[in-house]
């Protein structure tokens, strides 16, 4: 029985074709960074200044490079988007409308500000009359793993039970912050960047190919059925 989904956003319900990670590593390299691949695969799903300062290993690297570093991450960030712009991963639009229609509540959480989510959702439609609530890593005092953006969706949406909540993402991030919480479901899609291999690492409660299979996973196989 589920009452609530909480959903990552980039690699989980929207393909952005790694654009997040390809912007971090560049912004990182032109602040004079060197990140490897595994440097990079660390910080996915956290707070994007959170992982900037950690791969700034720089002697004085203070919160004035950090910031500058951010800003750099957005302006690369946005024009990425423009050359691709992000889409819904396949069968997502579908299966997040099945959950609504069941009465499940759906939020999406992400490792961006407000300023990025907003415009994301609103270039994909998703601005209003698609989701229950929308929680960024700013409105909490700490982004994943800590378990306080699934928190604040749980209180948006008017969900007591952890139990009743699920949780879904491609990094171990989003899994370690789902245990965290102790949701009743910790789901890792393959959508992402990391293998059944890599997800698998971090605790979880089941491993799907996509978003797209929730409803099913939740017992949605026809309309209107409760989960």
């Amino acid at each position: 029985m589920i009452d609530l989904a909480v959903l990552d956003i980039a690699g989980t319900t929207v393909e952005e074709h790694g654009a997040v990670y390809v912007a971090l590593e560049q912004a990182v390299r032109a602040a004079g960074g060197a990140p490897g691949v595994g440097d990079i695969q660390r910080w996915m799903g956290a707070d994007k200044r959170e992982a900037i300062a950690a791969l700034l290993t720089l002697p004085g690297a203070g919160a004035t490079l950090v910031e500058a570093t951010f800003a750099d991450f957005r302006a690369r960030l946005d024009h990425l988007y423009r050359e691709q712009p992000p889409t819904p991963l396949p069968g997502v639009p579908e299966a997040l409308a099945r959950l609504r229609e069941a009465g499940v509540k759906v939020a999406l959480t992400t490792g961006f500000d407000r300023d990025v989510t907003s415009g994301l959702l609103k270039h994909l439609g998703w601005d209003q009359g698609v989701l229950d609530a929308v929680v960024c890593v700013d409105d909490v005092a700490a982004g994943r793993p800590a378990p306080y953006m699934i928190f604040r969706a749980m209180e948006l949406t008017g969900v007591r039970s952890t139990s009743r909540v699920l949780v879904a993402g491609d990094t171990t991030r989003d899994l370690e912050a789902g245990t965290n919480a102790g949701a009743g479901y910790v789901v890792g899609v393959l959508t992402g960047g990391l293998d059944a291999t890599a997800l698998g690492r971090a605790r979880h409660t089941h491993l799907l190919s996509s978003v797209a299979d929730l409803p099913t996973l939740a017992g949605l196989d026809h309309p209107g059925q409760a989960g």
